[in-house]
Protein backbone atom coordinates (compact mmCIF):
# COMPACT_ATOMS: atom_id res chain seq x y z
CA UNK A 1 0.00 0.00 0.00
CA UNK A 2 1.14 3.56 -1.04
CA UNK A 3 1.26 5.83 2.23
CA UNK A 4 -0.15 8.91 2.14
CA UNK A 5 1.78 11.93 1.97
CA UNK A 6 1.43 14.98 4.20
CA UNK A 7 2.34 18.84 4.54
CA UNK A 8 2.08 21.70 6.68
CA UNK A 9 0.97 25.74 5.97
CA UNK A 10 2.25 28.02 8.26
CA UNK A 11 1.95 32.20 8.23
CA UNK A 12 5.15 33.06 9.76
CA UNK A 13 7.31 36.45 11.52
CA UNK A 14 10.15 35.25 13.73
CA UNK A 15 13.51 35.18 13.25
CA UNK A 16 15.03 33.22 10.20
CA UNK A 17 16.56 30.22 12.82
CA UNK A 18 13.31 29.55 14.59
CA UNK A 19 11.40 29.29 10.54
CA UNK A 20 14.76 26.95 9.53
CA UNK A 21 14.47 24.72 12.67
CA UNK A 22 10.50 24.87 12.59
CA UNK A 23 10.73 23.96 8.84
CA UNK A 24 13.91 21.17 9.30
CA UNK A 25 11.99 19.51 12.16
CA UNK A 26 9.05 18.46 10.01
CA UNK A 27 11.46 17.94 6.96
CA UNK A 28 13.26 15.51 9.16
CA UNK A 29 9.34 13.55 10.33
CA UNK A 30 9.00 13.24 6.30
CA UNK A 31 6.72 16.23 5.39
CA UNK A 32 6.40 15.97 1.60
CA UNK A 33 5.59 19.55 1.01
CA UNK A 34 5.85 23.23 3.42
CA UNK A 35 3.99 26.16 2.35
CA UNK A 36 5.34 28.72 4.06
CA UNK A 37 4.16 31.92 4.57
CA UNK A 38 6.21 34.82 5.31
CA UNK A 39 4.33 37.39 7.31
CA UNK A 40 7.29 40.35 6.63
CA UNK A 41 10.19 40.40 4.37
CA UNK A 42 11.96 37.65 5.65
CA UNK A 43 14.52 37.45 2.25
CA UNK A 44 17.42 35.44 4.18
CA UNK A 45 14.46 32.76 5.02
CA UNK A 46 12.61 33.29 1.90
CA UNK A 47 16.44 32.35 0.01
CA UNK A 48 16.86 29.54 2.52
CA UNK A 49 13.48 27.81 2.06
CA UNK A 50 13.44 28.43 -1.73
CA UNK A 51 16.66 26.46 -2.10
CA UNK A 52 15.19 23.48 -0.35
CA UNK A 53 12.81 20.70 -2.36
CA UNK A 54 10.40 20.51 -0.06
CA UNK A 55 9.86 24.06 0.79
CA UNK A 56 7.47 26.33 -1.09
CA UNK A 57 8.05 29.83 0.71
CA UNK A 58 5.91 32.84 -0.31
CA UNK A 59 6.54 36.13 0.47
CA UNK A 60 2.94 38.01 1.68
CA UNK A 61 3.98 40.87 0.47
CA UNK A 62 2.05 43.77 -1.59
CA UNK A 63 2.08 41.88 -4.50
CA UNK A 64 0.65 38.67 -3.02
CA UNK A 65 -2.10 40.82 -1.36
CA UNK A 66 -2.95 41.73 -5.08
CA UNK A 67 -3.06 38.50 -6.62
CA UNK A 68 -5.31 37.05 -4.74
CA UNK A 69 -7.64 39.99 -5.42
CA UNK A 70 -8.13 41.03 -1.39
CA UNK A 71 -6.53 43.96 0.43
CA UNK A 72 -4.28 42.24 3.35
CA UNK A 73 -6.13 41.78 6.37
CA UNK A 74 -5.28 43.61 9.70
CA UNK A 75 -5.87 40.84 12.04
CA UNK A 76 -2.99 38.08 11.53
CA UNK A 77 -6.06 35.74 12.51
CA UNK A 78 -6.91 36.56 9.51
CA UNK A 79 -3.98 36.68 7.09
CA UNK A 80 -3.53 33.30 8.16
CA UNK A 81 -7.15 32.40 7.46
CA UNK A 82 -6.23 33.38 3.85
CA UNK A 83 -3.05 31.56 4.02
CA UNK A 84 -4.18 28.55 4.18
CA UNK A 85 -6.64 28.81 1.54
CA UNK A 86 -4.50 29.81 -0.68
CA UNK A 87 -2.45 26.96 0.23
CA UNK A 88 -5.47 24.21 0.38
CA UNK A 89 -5.86 24.98 -3.15
CA UNK A 90 -1.70 24.25 -4.21
CA UNK A 91 -1.91 21.10 -2.31
CA UNK A 92 -2.27 18.94 -5.04
CA UNK A 93 0.74 16.70 -4.28
CA UNK A 94 0.02 16.11 -0.33
CA UNK A 95 -2.67 13.49 0.59
CA UNK A 96 -3.06 15.74 3.88
CA UNK A 97 -2.57 19.15 5.66
CA UNK A 98 -2.05 20.15 8.51
CA UNK A 99 -2.35 24.57 9.55
CA UNK A 100 -0.20 25.10 12.48
CA UNK A 101 2.58 27.81 13.67
CA UNK A 102 6.00 28.42 14.39
CA UNK A 103 6.07 27.59 17.76
CA UNK A 104 4.58 24.37 17.25
CA UNK A 105 5.94 20.42 16.44
CA UNK A 106 4.34 17.67 15.59
CA UNK A 107 5.65 14.95 17.54
CA UNK A 108 4.59 11.38 16.59
CA UNK A 109 5.06 8.16 18.20
CA UNK A 110 4.93 5.94 14.86
CA UNK A 111 5.66 7.59 11.31
CA UNK A 112 2.78 10.12 10.62
CA UNK A 113 2.04 9.10 7.02
CA UNK A 114 1.15 5.44 8.77
CA UNK A 115 -0.85 6.86 10.98
CA UNK A 116 -3.09 8.58 8.68
CA UNK A 117 -3.40 5.39 6.82
CA UNK A 118 -4.75 3.97 9.28
CA UNK A 119 -7.80 6.08 9.48
CA UNK A 120 -10.94 5.37 7.37
CA UNK A 121 -12.12 7.19 4.24
CA UNK A 122 -14.70 9.12 6.15
CA UNK A 123 -12.75 11.10 8.09
CA UNK A 124 -11.82 13.62 7.35
CA UNK A 125 -10.18 15.04 9.57
CA UNK A 126 -8.41 14.09 12.24
CA UNK A 127 -7.27 16.26 16.03
CA UNK A 128 -3.32 16.20 17.62
CA UNK A 129 -3.87 17.46 21.14
CA UNK A 130 -1.14 19.88 22.56
CA UNK A 131 1.57 20.14 25.29
CA UNK A 132 3.31 23.18 26.31
CA UNK A 133 6.51 23.68 26.89
CA UNK A 134 7.83 24.26 30.61
CA UNK A 135 10.72 26.80 31.00
CA UNK A 136 14.06 25.03 32.23
CA UNK A 137 14.80 25.08 35.91
CA UNK A 138 18.37 26.76 35.65
CA UNK A 139 20.01 26.48 32.83
CA UNK A 140 18.97 24.69 29.13
CA UNK A 141 19.73 21.53 29.18
CA UNK A 142 18.97 18.81 25.95
CA UNK A 143 15.59 17.70 27.52
CA UNK A 144 12.41 20.33 27.06
CA UNK A 145 9.60 19.19 29.46
CA UNK A 146 6.17 19.33 28.51
CA UNK A 147 2.99 19.53 30.67
CA UNK A 148 -0.45 18.23 28.92
CA UNK A 149 -3.77 18.44 30.18
CA UNK A 150 -6.79 15.92 30.09
CA UNK A 151 -8.75 16.08 27.05
CA UNK A 152 -12.33 15.76 29.12
CA UNK A 153 -13.20 18.67 30.96
CA UNK A 154 -14.60 17.36 34.52
CA UNK A 155 -10.81 15.28 34.53
CA UNK A 156 -8.92 18.33 33.29
CA UNK A 157 -10.43 20.44 36.08
CA UNK A 158 -9.85 18.28 38.73
CA UNK A 159 -6.09 17.57 37.87
CA UNK A 160 -5.75 21.71 37.29
CA UNK A 161 -6.31 22.46 40.80
CA UNK A 162 -4.46 20.27 42.13
CA UNK A 163 -1.37 20.29 40.08
CA UNK A 164 -1.65 24.62 39.46
CA UNK A 165 -2.25 25.03 43.51
CA UNK A 166 -3.25 29.17 43.42
CA UNK A 167 -3.85 29.38 40.16
CA UNK A 168 -5.95 25.96 39.37
CA UNK A 169 -9.04 27.54 39.64
CA UNK A 170 -8.51 29.88 36.94
CA UNK A 171 -6.53 28.19 34.09
CA UNK A 172 -7.67 25.91 31.71
CA UNK A 173 -5.49 22.34 32.04
CA UNK A 174 -2.70 24.86 33.09
CA UNK A 175 -1.80 25.91 29.77
CA UNK A 176 -1.32 29.74 28.77
CA UNK A 177 -2.55 29.21 25.53
CA UNK A 178 -5.01 26.50 23.72
CA UNK A 179 -5.89 22.98 25.14
CA UNK A 180 -7.70 22.36 21.50
CA UNK A 181 -4.58 20.93 19.86
CA UNK A 182 -4.69 20.95 15.68
CA UNK A 183 -6.33 19.49 13.03
CA UNK A 184 -4.76 17.19 9.98
CA UNK A 185 -7.34 17.05 7.06
CA UNK A 186 -7.53 15.54 3.70
CA UNK A 187 -6.63 17.67 0.78
CA UNK A 188 -9.04 17.79 -2.50
CA UNK A 189 -12.39 18.03 -0.51
CA UNK A 190 -14.57 20.49 -2.11
CA UNK A 191 -15.83 23.71 0.11
CA UNK A 192 -13.53 22.26 3.04
CA UNK A 193 -12.54 25.66 4.98
CA UNK A 194 -9.72 25.65 7.33
CA UNK A 195 -9.85 28.08 10.78
CA UNK A 196 -7.52 27.80 14.03
CA UNK A 197 -8.56 24.83 15.37
CA UNK A 198 -11.28 23.53 13.23
CA UNK A 199 -12.28 22.94 9.78
CA UNK A 200 -15.51 23.27 7.93
CA UNK A 201 -17.53 22.07 5.13
CA UNK A 202 -20.46 23.68 4.41
CA UNK A 203 -21.95 23.76 7.52
CA UNK A 204 -20.02 20.85 9.03
CA UNK A 205 -17.70 21.42 11.46
CA UNK A 206 -14.77 18.78 11.63
CA UNK A 207 -16.45 16.03 9.25
CA UNK A 208 -15.53 12.42 10.40
CA UNK A 209 -13.30 13.70 13.19
CA UNK A 210 -10.65 11.31 14.98
CA UNK A 211 -8.44 11.61 17.75
CA UNK A 212 -4.76 11.03 15.95
CA UNK A 213 -3.77 9.41 19.07
CA UNK A 214 -0.26 8.67 18.55
CA UNK A 215 0.86 12.46 17.77
CA UNK A 216 1.32 15.38 19.85
CA UNK A 217 1.35 19.00 19.20
CA UNK A 218 4.64 20.29 21.10
CA UNK A 219 3.80 24.05 21.60
CA UNK A 220 6.90 25.84 22.97
CA UNK A 221 4.31 28.91 23.54
CA UNK A 222 6.50 30.53 26.37
CA UNK A 223 9.38 28.23 26.92
CA UNK A 224 11.40 31.23 28.88
CA UNK A 225 10.68 33.92 31.06
CA UNK A 226 12.12 36.43 28.28
CA UNK A 227 10.12 35.22 25.37
CA UNK A 228 7.00 35.50 27.46
CA UNK A 229 7.78 38.90 28.67
CA UNK A 230 8.98 39.95 25.07
CA UNK A 231 5.47 38.79 23.61
CA UNK A 232 3.38 39.49 26.31
CA UNK A 233 2.08 43.26 25.27
CA UNK A 234 1.07 42.10 21.86
CA UNK A 235 -0.96 38.92 23.00
CA UNK A 236 -2.55 41.27 25.03
CA UNK A 237 -3.89 43.23 22.76
CA UNK A 238 -4.26 40.91 19.48
CA UNK A 239 -3.22 37.35 20.27
CA UNK A 240 -3.60 34.70 22.01
CA UNK A 241 -4.75 36.56 25.33
CA UNK A 242 -6.48 39.56 23.97
CA UNK A 243 -10.30 40.58 25.41
CA UNK A 244 -12.37 38.75 23.69
CA UNK A 245 -11.62 35.46 24.18
CA UNK A 246 -13.58 33.02 26.66
CA UNK A 247 -12.34 32.14 29.95
CA UNK A 248 -10.90 29.08 30.54
CA UNK A 249 -12.85 27.98 33.33
CA UNK A 250 -16.13 28.33 34.70
CA UNK A 251 -17.03 31.81 35.95
CA UNK A 252 -19.24 30.44 38.23
CA UNK A 253 -16.28 28.11 39.63
CA UNK A 254 -13.80 31.45 39.58
CA UNK A 255 -12.62 31.15 35.87
CA UNK A 256 -11.10 34.31 34.17
CA UNK A 257 -9.64 34.89 30.92
CA UNK A 258 -6.10 34.95 30.72
CA UNK A 259 -6.42 38.74 29.71
CA UNK A 260 -8.30 39.31 33.12
CA UNK A 261 -5.86 37.12 34.67
CA UNK A 262 -2.61 38.57 33.72
CA UNK A 263 -3.97 42.29 33.95
CA UNK A 264 -4.78 41.52 36.74
CA UNK A 265 -1.23 40.16 38.38
CA UNK A 266 0.22 43.01 36.79
CA UNK A 267 -2.51 45.55 38.48
CA UNK A 268 -1.40 44.06 41.59
CA UNK A 269 1.91 43.21 41.96
CA UNK A 270 3.55 44.50 38.59
CA UNK A 271 6.77 42.30 36.97
CA UNK A 272 7.20 40.57 40.77
CA UNK A 273 3.71 39.02 40.89
CA UNK A 274 3.99 38.07 37.41
CA UNK A 275 7.24 36.07 37.52
CA UNK A 276 5.76 34.31 40.34
CA UNK A 277 3.04 33.54 38.60
CA UNK A 278 5.45 32.05 35.59
CA UNK A 279 7.56 30.02 38.36
CA UNK A 280 4.60 28.66 39.27
CA UNK A 281 3.15 27.94 36.36
CA UNK A 282 5.57 27.43 33.72
CA UNK A 283 8.48 26.22 34.69
CA UNK A 284 9.87 22.77 35.65
CA UNK A 285 10.59 22.73 38.87
CA UNK A 286 10.94 19.48 40.15
CA UNK A 287 7.65 20.19 42.49
CA UNK A 288 6.02 21.24 39.36
CA UNK A 289 7.40 18.65 37.34
CA UNK A 290 6.54 16.25 40.51
CA UNK A 291 2.97 16.35 40.50
CA UNK A 292 2.26 16.34 36.73
CA UNK A 293 4.09 13.03 36.85
CA UNK A 294 1.62 11.99 39.10
CA UNK A 295 -0.87 12.49 37.13
CA UNK A 296 0.75 11.61 34.12
CA UNK A 297 0.72 14.49 32.76
CA UNK A 298 4.42 14.92 32.33
CA UNK A 299 6.60 14.84 28.90
CA UNK A 300 10.37 15.45 28.48
CA UNK A 301 11.83 15.17 24.85
CA UNK A 302 15.17 15.99 23.04
CA UNK A 303 14.05 17.79 20.29
CA UNK A 304 17.12 18.39 18.77
CA UNK A 305 16.37 21.56 16.54
CA UNK A 306 19.87 23.37 15.92
CA UNK A 307 21.14 20.07 14.50
CA UNK A 308 18.43 19.40 12.47
CA UNK A 309 18.25 23.03 11.02
CA UNK A 310 22.24 22.47 10.21
CA UNK A 311 21.14 19.34 8.52
CA UNK A 312 18.43 20.20 6.26
CA UNK A 313 20.04 24.29 5.55
CA UNK A 314 23.63 23.54 5.77
CA UNK A 315 24.21 27.08 3.74
CA UNK A 316 21.63 29.04 5.73
CA UNK A 317 23.09 32.09 7.68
Amino acid sequence: MQMPKWGLVATIRAPTEEILEFAAHHIELGAHRLFIYLDDDNRAAYDALKAHPKCRPTLTDAQYWRSLGIKRRVKHQSRQFENARHAYARAGDVDWLTHIDVDELLWPARDLAAQLADLPPECLCARMRPLEALAPDGGAGPVTHFKACAPDRPTRRRQTREVYGDFGAVLNGGFLSHVAGKMIYRTGIEGLRVQIHNVFQGERMNPGERPLEETELLHLHAPGWDRFQSALAYRLEKGSYRAELKPGAPREEGGMTMHELLTHLIDEGGTEMLARFYHEVCTATPALRARLAQHGLLRSYALDLARKRAGQFPNAP
